[in-house]
């Protein structure tokens, strides 16, 4: 980077990629009063293609908390029991979370819901423009773009953030290795209407050589796709033919359902990989960007969208200048074991839906009756498909509860998702006005929301902005509560204007 730019002090950070991890993190710094310009390959707009059509519990909650879930249930189907293959049926009414299920609906629907309140929040989108570099220094960053007429332009950014596919340019600029392999060499998929409908709504089979599923939306289309063991090594570019589709199909269950009339067909490849570190300096990756992994059990979109969760206030935090630089290194501790086990999740999942020997067929009918009937394990399967089973990382000595998702509670001012679409820290106290909190929480107003259960419960609860328990005690002391407030909020304003360390 060149010396002037060095000595620039910016704010701005810079989002690769408009699909939904890149347009919920953005709308949530562009929320929390950080410019923000959205980069896009694509000339604009949605793609009305997709390969993403479910979104999970976990995901469902963190728009309640952006005031998008309702409006986005309404275009789908909630669907209370998966099937990943035949002897497993997992049942998600069981739940414990306001949305038991799993929505189906295009990946197109979440993407225009959140394009609408990130431009409503006033991220700048630059469309048509292709990443090709991008350096860093102790001062910002410089990220290089080139147009569709091919000129170039270069942009000065405190950060920028990758959420940019696969494929990622950021990635790739950075030189940073996506160390994995191909899990399937060559789906082919489409979206179609079906004459017969399969028996189950969700339906999963692998006969022989073939394996196939079969989704609805909702609207009358069909998420068909289908593998054949013995077709290789096929490009995504080689030739999509319908009629490959159907024949797969036809072997896995027995019959192709009429499908007629797709509105889109495409090939494609499922690799598992990860990015080893998912921040170098002041460039981090989120999503597709930082792992990627088979289609089993639907957790690529809705893992990406709750790393842009988990990465969107600790950014606005350091920008804003009221948390330390640190903060964003708990980006990668928190969101890279997370993505880990979802490898390992769908890899078994996919793994063992394409069993075709007996030995894996034994394993399969094993875990599966494992998964069935023993409580505990099937409330794991299901923490670890959905995203509520997830926590993070406490430090030694801390409240049980730290690092725990929490549950939308009823509060005195709301359920917690409403008090949480603030976009800022909740803390929760026993009591009612002129509590232990009060005082403490003063000046803090720009971060914190202070609030009451509704019941006689006495655990005191800092939440942070992404739904989780930054701190809890089982006693409101004023001079804890004063501490862990300055560790998480930073100091606090005072009335000259300035701010103070909080400490007693």
């Amino acid at each position: 980077m060149n010396g002037t730019t060095s000595r620039r002090t910016v704010r701005d950070i810079i989002v690769v990629g408009a699909g939904p991890t890149g347009l919920l993190l953005a709308g949530d710094l562009a929320a929390a009063g950080v410019p923000v310009t959205l980069v896009e390959r694509r000339p604009c707009g949605i793609s009305n293609l997709t390969r993403a059509f479910g979104v999970h519990a976990r995901t469902l909650e963190q728009l309640d908390a952006r005031g998008l879930a309702d409006e986005l249930i309404e275009t789908g189907r909630p669907l209370t029991r998966m099937r990943p293959f035949n002897r497993l049926s997992l049942d998600l009414s069981e739940l414990p979370s306001r949305y038991p299920y799993l929505l189906i609906t295009p990946q197109y629907e979440v993407e225009r819901l959140l394009l609408r309140r990130a431009e409503k929040n006033g991220v700048t989108f630059l469309y048509g423009a292709e990443v090709t570099g991008v350096a860093q220094d102790e001062a910002g960053v410089e990220v290089t773009v080139r147009h569709e007429d091919d000129s170039t332009d270069t942009l000065h950014g405190a950060y920028v953030v990758g959420a940019d596919g696969v494929r990622s340019a950021v990635r790739q600029a950075l030189g940073l290795p996506f160390p994995g392999h191909s899990v399937i060499k060559s789906i082919v998929m489409a979206d179609v209407l079906l004459e017969q409908e399969p028996s189950r709504s969700v339906a999963v089979r692998g006969v022989g050589d073939a394996f196939g599923f079969v989704i609805p939306f909702g609207d009358g289309y069909w998420r068909v796709g289908g593998w054949d063991r013995t077709s290789g090594d096929v490009p995504d570019s080689a030739p999509t033919d319908f009629e490959e589709l159907r024949s797969i199909v036809a072997r896995a269950f027995g019959s192709d359902f009429g499908m007629h009339d797709a509105r889109w067909l495409s090939r494609f490849h499922s690799d598992e990989r990860q990015v080893p570190s998912y921040r170098v300096g002041r460039a981090l990756l989120a999503g597709d960007a930082a792992h990627t992994h088979s289609p089993a059990g639907g957790q690529g979109m809705n893992t990406g969208i709750q790393d842009a969760a988990n990465l969107g206030w600790k950014l606005a935090a350091v920008v804003n200048g009221w948390a330390p630089e640190g903060l964003l290194d708990t980006y990668h501790s928190e969101r890279h074991p997370v993505g880990k086990a979802v490898l390992r999740s769908s890899g078994a999942i996919v793994r063992l839906a394409m069993a075709h020997n007996p030995a894996q067929r034994a394993l399969r009918s094993a875990l599966s009756l494992l998964v069935g009937r023993v409580r505990p394990v099937g409330r794991q399967t299901l923490g670890q498909i959905t995203g509520i089973g997830y926590a993070y990382g406490a430090p030694r000595g801390a409240h049980r509860l730290t690092g725990k998702r929490v549950p939308d509670v009823g509060l005195r001012d709301g359920r917690l998702h409403e008090v949480l679409r603030a976009g800022k820290f909740v803390l929760i106290t026993p009591g009612g006005e002129g509590g232990p909190a009060d005082e403490p929480a003063s000046g803090r107003e720009d971060r914190l929301v202070v609030t009451r259960w509704t019941s006689d419960r006495r655990t005191t609860l800092l939440v942070r902005p992404d739904g989780y328990v930054a701190w809890a005690a089982d006693a409101a002391d004023p001079g804890a509560i004063r501490s862990a407030l300055t560790e998480w909020t930073g100091p606090r304003h005072t009335d000259a204007g300035v701010t103070d360390s909080g400490s007693s």
